[in-house]
């Protein structure tokens, strides 16, 4: 689990950085707190959350005190990164097929700048 990052403890906390942001990209790392591969992507994401503050807001939502988008948005696996624009959610293409979210541990930073 990650210090570094804020977290969101409610499903309404997620909707409201999702809605009340409309100048930067809003980040949002779901996922087990608990788990290695969400713990090595929010390192990552506390590596370059001081260098995209301008751009992009990244917060953390740990899927098991906040279930309400689980269904919603397929979150099955134990780290999963969804990108969201002025109350869109962006599609991306990094050439897996899946282009909802990222589902695997980035590991070192040069991944995601």
């Amino acid at each position: 689990m990650s210090y570094l990052l804020p977290h969101l403890h409610s499903g309404w906390a997620v909707d409201q950085a999702i809605l009340a942001e409309e100048e930067r990209l809003v980040v949002i790392r779901f996922g087990h707190d608990w788990d290695e591969t969400c713990m090595q992507m929010d390192e990552v994401l506390a590596s370059v959350a001081e260098t995209i503050k301008n751009f992009a807001v990244i917060y953390l939502v740990d899927i098991t005190e906040i279930p309400d988008f689980n269904t919603m948005y397929e979150l099955y696996d134990p780290s999963t990164v969804m990108f969201f624009f002025r109350n869109k959610h962006i599609m991306i293409d990094l050439g897996t097929g899946n282009n909802n979210k990222i589902n695997w541990a980035l590991k070192t930073r040069t991944g995601i700048h």
